[in-house]
């Protein structure tokens, strides 16, 4: 049988496994994005890339998971990316609140300024 490790516990075993989740949403994002820019990926350079992966992590980890499901990745164009890039110094400096950049983030990937972005609490209830 399966002999568990003491020194893992398993809040860290659900960190991982939450880290590991997220890792790969943000990959298939990426993916997502890739393509829809076409050459233009290429203007970007690989802190931007790394700083952009960071930013859609935090928003994965913000929302439900329904509704990262169905955010259109495949849409973003490059000005989009530098908005965001934009918008995750302002999240990384602290400069104002998080949830609201979090939003405007979401509002970009959706191509709307006003779609409500839905999270999850700790119970996996949606709330508007």
């Amino acid at each position: 049988m399966y002999d568990k490790h003491p020194d893992v516990t398993d809040e860290d075993l659900g960190i991982r496994a939450f880290q590991i989740k997220k890792a790969k949403a943000v990959e298939r994002a990426i993916q997502l994005v890739r393509h829809s820019l076409g050459p233009g990926w290429s203007e970007l350079n690989a802190e931007e890339i790394e700083e952009f992966e960071w930013v859609l992590g935090e928003v994965w980890a913000y929302v439900a998971r329904a509704h990262w499901e169905d955010l259109r990745f495949g849409h973003i164009q490059l000005r989009d990316v530098i908005k965001i890039l934009t918008l995750g110094s302002q999240l990384r400096r602290h400069a104002r609140d998080n949830i609201e950049i979090l939003r405007e983030v979401d509002a970009i990937i959706q191509g709307s300024g006003t779609t409500p972005l839905p999270t999850e609490t700790a119970g996996g209830a949606e709330q508007g």
